[in-house]
């Protein structure tokens, strides 16, 4: 990508360009903190996609991110109250006591956008580099298309939070049963070599070509009719939602509640304690 695309304020999280006809390229700003999700980029993301739905100019969206990593997943830190958000479901309820609340919450700004995005009519493409981790997984999935750098991981440790991974549950739609279990159960990183041999990206480069090969890829796709695209998209997800998806998907979410509050009942918290400990010691271990 070339460098006279303008950098984000500060205090955006997420920043729009429109480097080739046919083309918005929305890029994750937040590489201090390894652009970790908090409530004010995922809701800043969503106003984008929806920019870019609605722009009648636009027939491919590119997905990125600023820095050395694509995602770290969900900022544990955000403490925003829900009320300085305007929501796009109706499941309502975010401030009602114990797992009410939390449901609610996590409904609407996990589960709910993510398949909000997934379902977009126009094609997506995730541009990936460097880590993705547990929520940053989601973002990727959503899209359509992956293509990734070389250097580029995947992975979902929060089975040692004692809950059963991500709330966009697809792991056995993306890589498979068994290696979404091995992934799941181990906590341990698939590579961009082996996500591209299980069917999970599409297309892995030099870290050095990512941004070129991405844009080019999403130029030939623009070059397309704006409908033929749609009703393609529509097909294959169709066929996904056929094979059961979204009912996977809702019910693994509510089991990942049952997880939060058992772990409420026994620790005190949502997560198991100890899970924060593993996974900074096996994160350091993996480098």
């Amino acid at each position: 990508m070339s460098s006279q695309q303008p950098a984000a304020p500060a205090e955006e999280r997420v920043r729009v360009e429109h480097p080739a006809e046919g083309v918005a390229r929305i890029v994750l700003a937040r590489p201090e903190a390894r652009n970790a999700q908090d409530k004010r980029m995922t809701y800043a993301l969503n106003d984008a996609f929806d920019a870019a739905a609605h722009d009648d100019a636009v027939k491919a969206i590119i997905l990125a991110a600023d820095g050395p990593h694509f995602s770290s997943g969900h900022d544990l830190r955000d403490r925003e109250p829900m009320e300085a958000f305007e929501p796009v479901g109706t499941w309502g309820g975010f401030e009602q006591p114990g797992a009410e609340g939390h449901f609610a919450v996590e409904q609407e700004i996990y589960l709910g956008l993510c398949w909000r995005w997934r379902n977009l009519p126009k094609p997506t493409i995730a541009e990936v580099q460097g880590k993705t981790i547990a929520g940053g997984l989601m973002l990727a999935w959503v899209c359509d298309l992956i293509v990734a750098s070389d250097d580029a991981s995947f992975s979902d440790p929060v089975v040692a939070f004692g809950v059963n991974g991500v709330e966009y549950f697809a792991h056995p739609w993306e890589v498979g049963v068994r290696k979404a279990k091995e992934m799941l159960f181990t906590g341990d990183a698939i590579s961009a070599a082996e996500a591209k041999a299980l069917g999970m990206v599409n297309h892995v480069v030099p870290r050095a070509e990512l941004a070129d090969f991405t844009l080019a890829l999403a130029a030939r796709i623009a070059r397309r009719p704006s409908m033929g695209l749609k009703l393609a998209k529509q097909s294959v997800n169709q066929t996904q939602d056929a094979q059961g998806l979204w009912n996977a998907l809702q019910a693994a979410m509510s089991l990942q509640q049952l997880g939060h509050s058992h772990n409420q009942q026994v620790h005190g918290m949502l997560v198991d304690p100890a899970g924060a400990a593993v996974i900074r010691k096996e994160a350091k271990e993996q480098g």
